[in-house]
């Protein structure tokens, strides 16, 4: 058996000490800033298959038909027109940024709605998947009142 012997001074074991607290203190900053709301941050969960899709909104809220209504495939620009900067405002403010998927293709599912409150109106809620993960999506009225709104279900 080896027994090995070190001198440390009172010192270097405060310093080490310090070092580790402020790595720890840095993870757990770290940590809470990516964490969240699930509407707010894009989606580590899969979204891959319908079931998941359909979790996801459940996660959030919403109600929703047992499939999409539209499923196709869209080509994000890698220089977004006008129209789509000011959509992609609306991803940033949910934590999503569609310039991060510039020419990149995602899939875009759209579901009726069910459980939208206080009305008779009706409501879609379109998912963007890419690689399957949510990279965005929103929430929009059906008729002409142009109502869109972010992912998270509205507090009554």
């Amino acid at each position: 058996m080896v027994v090995l012997t070190a001198k440390v001074s009172k010192g270097k074991i405060v310093a080490i000490l310090l070092i580790v607290a402020v790595i720890v203190a840095l993870l757990v900053t770290l940590c809470a800033k990516t964490g969240g709301d699930a509407a707010t941050a894009e989606s580590a969960a899969s979204a891959a298959t319908n079931d998941e899709r359909i979790a996801y909104l459940q996660a959030l809220g919403w109600e929703v038909e047992a499939n999409p209504v539209e499923t196709q495939e869209v080509r994000i620009p890698t220089e977004l027109p006008e129209v789509l900067q000011r959509y992609n405002e609306l991803q940033k403010s949910q934590g999503f940024d569609l310039t991060r998927y510039g020419g990149e293709t995602a899939k875009r599912y759209v579901y009726k709605v069910l459980n939208f409150p206080d009305t008779t109106d009706s409501y879609y809620v379109t998912l963007l998947v890419h690689k399957d993960a949510v990279i965005g999506g929103d929430v929009s009225a059906a008729s002409q009142t142009g109502l869109m709104q972010g992912l998270q279900y509205p507090k009554t």
